[in-house]
């Protein structure tokens, strides 16, 4: 590794065990393996980790692009917030926006940033106190942190905070690269079988995309140097995830 990088710091404590890639990672410090909801407590890595992949500093450039796209409209749920930068992103659009999470760390990083939108720690998997709510969801990487039981109880939690006719449009990843760590990947008929007709969704769009993490050259170079130079970058040298990009529309039941 070039003397100029700094090395950053990977607490032992995000490297965990992902039961959809095999073995948990030694990490030794520096090692990012697999991350699950069920292992990870998000609040001690917004609390403890100067580096956290999935916060980038910006918005998502998929949201931005759905937003210039016309796709967000009426009453916005951004859930599973984190640090709130879509969020304030889409307040500053003029929309009036709601952010949840279930890290209080992040919510509090979440409203020193904007009174312009409000933040709420919340348990996705029930939004409790938000029935009937919504017209547009933003799910930026949260659904694939969640287990299968987990993803039926938010999928319905989601569909009691929507309106009808309510879009909620999903980021999640769909493929391993390189063995990269990361989250769980989530098979196509996995989204198909979560948000049915019967479970008051419909699909709308399920594409391939790629969701820009904060992951550099040189911090792969530290956790996973086998991926370097194997995997896509953007033009600032982030890694850039492949995810699904999924819309779904709130149907009756």
């Amino acid at each position: 590794m070039p003397s100029s990088v700094t090395k950053v710091e990977i607490p032992n404590f995000i490297c965990q065990r992902n039961s959809s890639s095999g073995p948990r990672i030694p990490c030794g410090g520096t090692t990012l393996a697999g991350v699950s909801a069920p292992d990870l407590d998000f609040d001690q890595v917004y609390r403890e980790s100067p580096y956290v992949p999935w916060v980038i500093g910006e918005p998502q450039p998929l949201l931005v692009e759905l937003e210039a796209a016309g796709e967000i409209r009426g009453e916005v749920l951004d859930v599973g917030c984190g640090p709130g930068d879509n969020a304030t992103f889409l307040a500053s659009r003029g929309y009036h926006v709601t952010g949840v999470d279930g890290s209080r760390t992040a919510i509090d990083r979440a409203r020193a940033k904007t009174d312009e939108v409000e933040f709420v720690v919340a348990d996705a998997t029930r939004l409790d106190g938000f029935e009937d709510r919504f017209d547009t969801v933003l799910d930026s990487a949260l659904y694939h942190c969640l287990d299968d039981d987990e993803q039926r109880a938010y999928v319905a939690a989601l569909h009691r905070a929507c309106r009808p006719g309510a879009t909620v449009h999903v980021f999640c990843q769909a493929e391993q690269l390189a063995g990269m760590p990361g989250p769980r990947v989530i098979p196509e008929d996995n989204l198909r079988a979560t948000f049915t007709v019967a479970g008051g969704w419909r699909i709308t769009r399920l594409e391939r995309a790629s969701y820009t993490t904060s992951m550099t050259e040189e911090i792969l170079a530290q956790i996973h140097p086998e991926a370097v130079g194997r995997v896509p970058l953007d033009e600032r040298g982030r890694f850039l995830m492949p995810v699904w990009q999924v819309a779904v529309e709130w149907v009756a039941l």
